[in-house]
């Protein structure tokens, strides 16, 4: 028996699953398939309840980590292959290389000189980022990563010489003894490019709730001003889409739980940062559970903020990169057309597994949730098993923790 424990995914609920168990006396090992840990949260402007930003909740996660010795990590990591039976399980992992020193070097100066981009996928697509990078102001680990394909003809010569870069440096494949898993393989935003009708992938200034996210965040694209991406003004007026592929045998065939709190949320970001724009709120049914319902009552008493029940049937490009909806109003039973300067899809959580697979005996329902695996030893935490928000899902890493940790004890 193995008295470790992995735990696939760095996000909340792998990072409280790993902190949870390692403060029982259990050795650790956290394999996160980007180059930082923090998952999600980290691309957020703030979340519920208390609206912190992020920084505020992962930076103790991270002091935690920093402290615990028996918390081993490694990111830019997947895993290819399990041996074993439950209590005594062989992990085989994939470590993709970093490309930079091991100690935390500042290149900040080096990345500034470079002139290649590409689109920086940390703020979809709202940016471009170098070949030497770090996504965020607090990323954990506290190194850069070096991409060469990235760098532009000009970067190359002035790279090549530059110690601390490792260019040539191999992937890595290391086995692990654990006696229990954890699976915390988090969401991704549904792809909206499938939602045609609604304009995403192609009508400027229509832009997901995680890019709004981005827009609003300080870290992000615009240092925090909600403006458009077409031109980099501030919207007058903006439309609010809920279940944006959700609910709907098309696409998501299940409410994602947390679209509407996004929505109300992002609307006080607007009115606090322009006062006088016009908000729509188009929704089939406004969820806010317990006592978010206050969040609720808060948006609704805002003067300039319009809640339609009706379902949005098509969204297109207006003139001046303007945005017109279509849209049926299910109280007065009308079919209107309304302009908007900017539209957010209130798009919803796909879990990762539903095409990144592990090589886990993991059970998935037909949408790509886990549903079982705890008969070998092995137990989903977060949006791996359902979407939740923020708080569920640090209980649901918990929870997870203290199951893998009675399994490696042979309860």
């Amino acid at each position: 028996m193995s008295n470790s424990i992995l735990v696939v995914g760095g996000g909340f609920a792998g990072l409280t699953a790993a902190i949870e168990a390692a403060e029982l006396g259990h050795d650790v090992y956290i394999v996160e398939k980007t180059p930082y840990l923090g998952g999600r949260v980290a691309q957020l402007n703030k979340y519920f309840p208390k609206l912190c930003p992020p920084s505020c909740g992962l930076e103790i996660q991270f002091q935690r980590i920093r402290k615990n010795p028996r918390i081993k990590f490694f990111t830019m990591a997947e895993v290819t292959g399990l041996s074993g039976t439950k209590g005594d399980y062989t992990v085989t992992v994939k470590v993709k290389p970093r490309r930079v020193v091991a100690h935390n070097v500042d290149l900040t100066l080096l990345a500034s000189g470079l002139e290649g981009t590409v689109d920086n996928e940390f703020d979809f697509g709202l940016s471009r980022r170098k070949a030497v990078y770090k996504s965020m102001p607090f990323a954990y680990p506290n190194r850069f990563v070096f991409d060469p394909a990235a760098l532009s003809l000009a970067d190359t010569a002035r790279v090549a010489a530059n110690k601390y870069l490792l260019p040539e440096e191999p992937e890595k494949e290391i086995s692990l003894s654990v006696g229990a898993i954890v699976v915390a393989t988090g969401w991704k935003p549904y792809d909206v490019t499938r939602l045609t009708n609604l304009g995403a992938g192609s009508v400027k200034n229509c832009i997901s709730n995680m890019q709004m996210e981005r827009l609003a965040a300080a870290s992000g694209p615009t240092g925090g001003r909600i403006v458009r991406p077409s031109d980099g003004c501030r919207p007058k007026s903006i439309a609010f889409v809920q279940c944006a592929g959700s609910r709907d045998q098309n696409h998501l065939n299940y409410c994602s739980y947390i679209c509407c709190m996004a929505s109300l949320k992002q609307t006080q970001y607007v009115v606090e940062q322009c006062p006088d724009a016009r908000v729509s709120i188009f929704y089939i049914d406004l969820r806010t559970p317990g006592r978010y319902v206050n969040v609720l009552d808060k948006v609704k008493a805002c003067p300039n903020v319009q809640m339609v029940k009706g379902k949005v049937a098509d969204v297109r490009q207006g003139e001046n990169n303007t945005v017109v909806l279509t849209v049926e109003d299910a109280v007065r039973g009308e079919k209107m057309t309304l302009t908007y300067d900017m539209v957010v899809l209130a798009t919803g959580m796909q879990p990762s597994l539903a095409d990144d697979k592990l090589p886990l005996p993991l059970p998935l329902d037909e949408e790509g949730f886990v549903m079982g695996g705890e008969e070998a030893g092995i137990f989903a935490a977060g949006c791996a098993r359902m979407p939740l928000d923020v708080m569920r899902t640090a209980q649901s890493g918990t929870a997870a923790a203290l199951k893998a940790v009675q399994t490696v004890k042979g309860r």
